[in-house]
């Protein structure tokens, strides 16, 4: 799971799931007549509003940092997580009209407690926060920062540090042995003296123009589609790993990942250029 992948409307969802998990150990009701302290004595409410909407949160922020959407009976673990937060708040909504049809025997004397007031608040923050994230860019914005190359470099270079990069421990090299640094070789000239050349992008995939590949992160998990403008993503590009961008369509950019995929990115606002 990367945690790079989440947003700060995922970072409300959880603050609003821990909140709605201390609620369940508070009143639910206040009165003399009323036997039921908190909501774990009553089966159908702590399973429909609370442990529902604890459930429905794990489901949404499991889903944004999964690499690939997984699927149960047909729909996304983010849609499945957002289904059960709306039901957690419906629930919570008529308990506090009716509270007197959640308990077992009828009290005239009993009212709402600590617990289902604040139950209420946090289903209703989680229902807001699953329904709000994918439309508002405030909370669409990462909640951790992608970390930023140490220097900028120049076409047919890689940023320090990640995959493939200079430095990096390659395949079949003794662990802890330090990798020979590689001498900068200018662009469209030849290593010399047998030194790996950091890989570079064909000619066929610069796109013409003043294009020049370079490397890149985004600050969020975006998809990466098909080429032949396929609806279906064939990939999803994760904050804190460089892809390179070989070609430029209008507003979008052809991508490479590190398996040679390649594909079309159609959101390019916030990326960081290594």
């Amino acid at each position: 799971m990367n945690i790079r992948s989440l947003t700060r409307g995922d970072g409300v969802v959880i603050g609003a799931a821990v909140l709605l998990f201390v609620a369940s150990f508070l009143d639910t009701f206040d009165g003399s007549g009323s036997n039921i302290p908190n909501a774990w004595d009553n089966l159908g409410l702590v399973m429909s509003m609370y442990v529902g909407g604890i459930v429905g949160a794990a489901l949404i922020v499991l889903a944004r940092g999964l690499p690939q959407q997984r699927k149960v009976v047909g729909l996304d673990l983010g849609q499945l997580g957002v289904a059960l937060a709306l039901f957690s708040a419906w629930t919570a909504f008529w308990t506090i009209i009716d509270p007197l049809g959640a308990l077992d025997e009828f009290d005239s004397g009993v009212d709402v407690g600590a617990g289902l007031i604040l139950g209420l608040i946090a289903a209703l923050v989680l229902a807001a926060a699953a329904i709000a994230t994918p439309l508002v860019p405030a909370l669409k914005a990462a909640l951790v920062g992608a970390p930023r190359p140490a220097a900028p470099q120049p076409y047919g270079g890689q940023p320090q540090g990640g995959y493939g990069y200079p430095g990096a421990q390659q395949p079949g090299q003794p662990y802890g042995q330090p990798q020979q640094p590689q001498q900068p070789q200018p662009y469209g000239g030849q290593p010399q003296g047998g030194q790996q050349q950091a890989p570079q992008a064909p000619a066929a995939q610069q796109g013409g123009g003043d294009f020049s590949p370079f490397w890149f992160a985004v600050p969020v998990a975006r998809p990466l589609y098909a080429e032949d403008g396929s609806p279906a993503p064939i990939a999803e590009l994760a904050p804190g790993t460089w892809y390179l961008a070989v070609e430029q369509r209008g507003p979008s950019l052809v991508a490479q990942t590190q398996d040679g995929r390649r594909g079309v990115l159609q959101d390019t606002t916030g990326i960081q250029r290594g």
